[in-house]
């Protein structure tokens, strides 16, 4: 598995509120950033979405994947992991929220193994700018709805 990047960035609103943005796919077209088209194809019995389709437009990246999710019970945290893909043979990634003062802590962790190999400065510059546009469009976001 290819090496992991982990960010963190307080957001000012309530967890609840916050998991409930991540957990809206339908709606990720609207505020993240490259996101052109997101359909949950299962869910469970909890009506969280289990396996999500994706795809994505951002100038010379373009893929279609899909990940599958488990939600914690405690509403704190999700984790996913890649299905199947165009561009990558992997992925693995995570938010975790923990309640921080009159906000939240969240913190977004992501491994991605491309189908082509690519060269360690340019995927974790690749890396960094996903972790960034992530959480700085999530805390946009939820702090725009509370």
């Amino acid at each position: 598995m290819a090496d992991e990047s982990t960010q963190s960035i307080v957001i000012d609103a309530p967890p609840e509120k916050i998991m409930a943005i991540i957990a809206d796919f339908p709606s990720y077209p609207d505020w993240a950033n490259g996101m052109k088209e997101v359909e949950v194809l299962d869910t469970g019995s909890d009506g969280r979405a289990q396996q999500v389709r994706f795809a994505i437009d951002q100038g010379p990246v373009k893929d279609e994947y899909t990940l599958k999710y488990d939600w914690a019970a405690d509403g704190l945290s999700v984790r996913w992991e890649l299905v199947k893909g165009t561009m990558q043979k992997a992925q693995v990634g995570s938010y975790v929220l923990e309640p921080s003062g009159a906000g939240t802590k969240v913190t977004y962790t992501l491994s991605v193994q491309l189908v082509i190999p690519m060269i360690g400065l340019f995927r974790r510059k690749a890396e960094k700018l996903i972790l960034d546009t992530a959480l700085k469009e999530l805390k946009k976001r939820a702090e725009k709805a509370a």
